[in-house]
């Protein structure tokens, strides 16, 4: 079974065949920009020379786990990229799991589907009335009020 890791950035570790798993789990695969994704790849090795120090001699695998979405060229020199089924499957052993998960997550958004949108509407609506009254004469914005709202300096 896996565990939550104690090094920083590191989501989840796991044994498998001998080898040390550790997971930075993400959204999907265009999670971060440029030095996000390097602060995950120092992460990784910081978590690496960690262990190392205190004697594990197992291999050591770096794993970038996406929620949804493919990619599919997975090794990235420093670690490995799973998106979507691929990652599920990983993870789980499970082929089907990233569909398993789905079908649950879709039934109860049905269910709360309906609430939500009268809800929406209704503050939607409380909005515009808001914004038709103090920005608004006649139908017509009134851009400077709204500019000067937006983004005058304040006043001390």
């Amino acid at each position: 079974g896996g565990r939550k890791s104690a090094a920083e950035g590191i989501d989840l570790e796991f044994e498998r065949d001998g080898v040390l798993y550790l997971v930075s789990i993400k959204s999907g695969p265009n999670w971060g920009n440029s030095s996000q994704v390097k602060r995950m790849v120092e992460n990784f090795k910081k978590a690496q020379r960690i262990l190392r120090t205190s004697g594990n001699q197992q291999p050591i695998v770096a794993v970038n786990g996406c929620c949804y979405g493919k990619d599919n060229r997975p090794d990235k020199g420093d670690y490995r990229k799973l998106c979507g089924q691929a990652f599920w499957t990983f993870i789980s052993g499970n082929d089907q799991l990233y569909i398993e998960i789905i079908e649950p997550l879709g039934h109860q958004a049905r269910q709360h589907n309906e609430a939500f949108q009268a809800e929406y509407a209704r503050l939607l609506n409380l909005f515009t009335q808001e914004f038709l009254q103090e920005f608004c004469t006649n139908g017509q914005i009134n851009w400077p009020k709204l500019v000067q709202f937006n983004s005058a300096k304040a006043t001390l």
